[in-house]
Order: C-alpha cells, then sequence, then structure tokens
C-alpha cells in the first residue's frame, strides 16, 4: 500500500532578467509566494472616442499592470549557518531586484569617456529583459516600474535580514517589443494559452448549462 505522499510540489514565482553580460546577477526566486496577486487590466481602444462603428476596434492586446509583495527573510539560512548570510544578510537578493532598474556602471563609464571627448550621440542604457514567471501557464515579460522595500530586522552588523518588497510591473507585449524579439514570442505564446483556456472554459460552461437545462426538464416532466 503506497503511503500518503505529503504535501504537493510547489512552484516557486520568479523574476528573472535575461542579461547575457552577468546572467546571475538578476535571478530573484520567490522565497514565499505572495498570497494575494493584484493584476489591472485596461484595454487597448484604437481611439478613446471612436467614432461610430469603430468603438470595438482594439489597437492590440490590452495594457495590464501587476501588484505583489514579496517577503524576504533569512531566518533559515542563518540557522543552517550560511557564510554569505552571515555576511550580508539580504542584500544580495535586494540588489538583485534592485539591479533591473540601474543601467550598467560599465555603460555609464564608457558614455562618460565619450561625453568627454566630445562624441555628441552616446549609447542609451537598456534594461535586461525581465521575466516573471507564475507557474508555467503565465511567463511573462514586464518591465518593473516601482518597488518599495520595507526592510524590518537587522543583523549586529545592521544587514537586513527581513524585508518586505511591494513590487509594481507593468506586462510588455509584442507591440512593446516587436513579434520577432524574445519577448515578444514570449508573450504571444502566453496569449495563445489564454485563447486555448478560454476556449475550455466556454466548452465548460456550456456543458453545465446544458447539463443543466436537461435535468431541469427531466424534474419538469416528473413534476
Amino acid at each position: 500500500m503506497s503511503s500518503f505522499p505529503g504535501s504537493p510540489r510547489l512552484l516557486k514565482g520568479a523574476i528573472v532578467g535575461l542579461d547575457p553580460m552577468n546572467p546571475l546577477a538578476s535571478v530573484v526566486v520567490f522565497q514565499y509566494n505572495p498570497d494575494t496577486l493584484t493584476r489591472r487590466i485596461q484595454a487597448n481602444a484604437s481611439q478613446p472616442n471612436p467614432a461610430q462603428g469603430e468603438a470595438l476596434r482594439l489597437k492590440g492586446p490590452p495594457q495590464e499592470t501587476i501588484t505583489l509583495t514579496v517577503e524576504i527573510d533569512a531566518t533559515d539560512q542563518m540557522e543552517q549557518a550560511n557564510p554569505v548570510t552571515a555576511l550580508l544578510g539580504i542584500h544580495p537578493t535586494l540588489a538583485s531586484l534592485e539591479m533591473l532598474l540601474y543601467p550598467k556602471s560599465a555603460l555609464m563609464i564608457a558614455n562618460e569617456v565619450l561625453a568627454q571627448a566630445g562624441v555628441i550621440e552616446v549609447i542609451p542604457a537598456e534594461a535586461p529583459l525581465t521575466l516573471f514567471i507564475w507557474g508555467v501557464k503565465r511567463v511573462v515579460p514586464v518591465r518593473l516600474t516601482d518597488f518599495s522595500i520595507t526592510e524590518e530586522a537587522f543583523d549586529p552588523d545592521l544587514n537586513p535580514i527581513r524585508a518586505k518588497v511591494q513590487l509594481g510591473l507593468r506586462v510588455l507585449t509584442y507591440q512593446d517589443l516587436g513579434l520577432a524579439s524574445v519577448g515578444g514570442a514570449l508573450f504571444m505564446a502566453h496569449q495563445v494559452v489564454k485563447e486555448v483556456m478560454a476556449t475550455v472554459g466556454g466548452i465548460g460552461a456550456i456543458a453545465g448549462a446544458a447539463a443543466g437545462t436537461a435535468s431541469f426538464s427531466a424534474s419538469a416532466s416528473v413534476g
């Protein structure tokens, strides 16, 4: 007889910055998955005041924003005597998030050298392609628009060891990134998954409605 397998395997959410020059610097796997996630979706209408017959036209996919609060706690690592945590606390995790908003220092130094040399046009900084991963059915490119960090506890060296981070994300679509890009293709795959799930949901709703109608008709006949 097989024993109960225990708790189900829990997928961890994550935010990953795809930076070929430094692939490990912007990988944040959530220590604890947030209990809530708020999504705001706004229609991408063709015009704010459409002409007659144009009210249903769409320019593209909707504009979606996501907010969530992530908890970071070094207690477990400190109990396991993790040397990095003992030395730095949760600074590395916070830095990984913050680096998604920082231009690369090497690029800024190079641009300053070019500016001092009289070069007018310098290379603008570009953030890495950032992915919000929330299960296999939701992998979307995003831009980290803002976040607030509340550091709640510190070690004797004043390294933060517990914090809550409220993240604001804007989902980037193929209109933002281009359909031929990696990010644009990922968003299109995300949209196709939604279309499939919507179809499955519609079939289920029709089947449920049909079953309910048949049950009602049978009850009426018996009555």
